[in-house]
C-alpha cells in the first residue's frame, strides 16, 4: 500500500508555507449531510441549490464550503450560512440563519462581489473551519476530525468542519475566518498553539500556510521573512506590493514601526516530483528560497 499523502509530507519535512489556497471572498453553508468527492455536486441538495453555490463560485468568485459540527448534529433551528471577504486591507464574516436548504435560492450575495455587507449578522470573533472531507482525500478525514473535536470541545460553536480547502498533504488543516489564515500539519495540540496564537493576534509560524488574499509566492516572502526576523506579531509585518521577475518575486513589505523592508525570493520546483493527493500522480512542488531581504 503507498504511504498516505500528508504522512509522505509529514515525513520529508516539507515546508507548507506558501500553500494557503487562494480566495477574498467566502461562502459557507451548514449541511450536516454526506459529502462526495466533490462536495456540492455530491451533496444531496437540492438541485437549485448546488446551481446557485456554483454559480457564485463562478460569477463572485467566491469559495465555497459545506460546514457541519464536529460529531454530527446542527447547530440549532433551520441551517448556518456564511459570507465574508479576507482582503489585505480588511476582513470581515457574517451569518444568515436559512430556515431549509432551499432558501439559499432566494439569497441575494452580489454586493459581496464588492466587499460589502450581504445585511447578515457581523461577527466579532473568528470562527475556525477544519478540512474533514475524507471522500476527497482519507487524510483529510483521518488527521483533520481529531482536531476538529478537540477544537471543538474548547471553542464550541466557533469551530466547523468544512468540506475541501486544497492542500490535502497538509492535513489537518485550519482556516482561521474571517482573516484567511491558513495552518497545516496539526495535531490537536499544535492546533490549540495555532489558535491561541491567532486569538492573540500572533502567528504560529512553524504551521503556517500564508494568507489566502495573497499569491503563493508572496505568501512564501512573508512567511520567510517572519521566520528571519523572529516577527510573529499579525501586525508587526504588513505586505505593501510585489512585482515578478522571471523566477523571482520581489515583495515590499511595511514594519509596524513605518519602515520598509524589500525581499527577494527565488521560486524553483523540488525533485523528484511528490504526490500533492493521495490519488493523484506525482508532481513538481514549489520551493522558495530567500535571496535577499534589504531595509530601506
Amino acid at each position: 500500500m503507498s504511504e498516505a499523502c500528508a504522512i509522505g509530507s509529514r515525513r520529508r519535512g516539507e515546508p507548507v508555507l506558501g500553500t494557503a489556497s487562494r480566495a477574498r471572498r467566502w461562502v459557507l453553508l451548514e449541511h450536516p449531510g454526506a459529502w462526495g468527492p466533490d462536495a456540492i455536486r455530491g451533496s444531496r441538495l437540492p438541485a437549485a441549490v448546488v446551481e446557485r453555490l456554483i454559480t457564485w463560485q463562478r460569477e463572485l468568485p467566491a469559495r465555497i464550503l459545506l460546514i457541519r459540527r464536529p460529531g454530527g448534529g446542527r447547530s440549532g433551528d433551520g441551517l448556518a450560512m456564511f459570507a465574508g471577504v479576507s482582503g489585505p486591507t480588511g476582513s470581515w464574516l457574517e451569518e444568515l440563519r436559512l430556515d431549509r436548504a432551499d432558501d439559499v435560492a432566494e439569497v441575494d450575495l452580489d454586493a459581496l462581489r464588492g466587499g460589502a455587507s450581504v445585511g447578515g449578522r457581523a461577527l466579532t470573533r473568528p470562527r475556525y473551519l477544519v478540512c474533514t472531507n475524507g471522500r476527497h482525500d482519507v487524510c483529510c478525514a483521518r488527521d483533520g476530525i481529531p482536531v476538529a473535536r478537540s477544537l471543538h470541545t474548547a471553542l464550541g460553536d466557533r469551530v466547523w468542519e468544512c468540506s475541501h480547502v486544497g492542500g490535502d498533504r497538509f492535513a489537518g488543516n485550519l482556516v482561521c475566518l474571517p482573516d484567511g489564515q491558513f495552518y497545516g500539519h496539526l495535531d490537536p495540540a499544535s492546533a490549540h498553539r495555532a489558535v491561541t496564537a491567532h486569538e492573540e493576534g500572533r502567528i504560529l509560524l512553524e504551521h503556517w500556510r500564508g494568507r489566502s488574499c495573497h499569491p503563493f509566492a508572496v505568501q512564501a516572502a512573508e512567511s520567510l521573512v517572519r521566520k528571519r526576523l523572529g516577527i510573529d506579531d499579525d501586525a508587526g509585518l504588513e505586505v505593501v506590493d510585489s512585482q515578478v521577475q522571471g523566477p523571482r518575486v520581489a515583495v515590499r513589505f511595511r514594519r509596524r514601526d513605518g519602515g520598509h523592508l524589500l525581499a527577494t525570493v527565488q521560486v524553483t520546483a523540488t525533485a523528484p516530483a511528490e504526490r500533492l493527493t493521495c490519488a493523484g500522480t506525482p508532481s513538481p512542488v514549489p520551493a522558495y528560497h530567500l535571496e535577499e531581504l534589504v531595509v530601506q
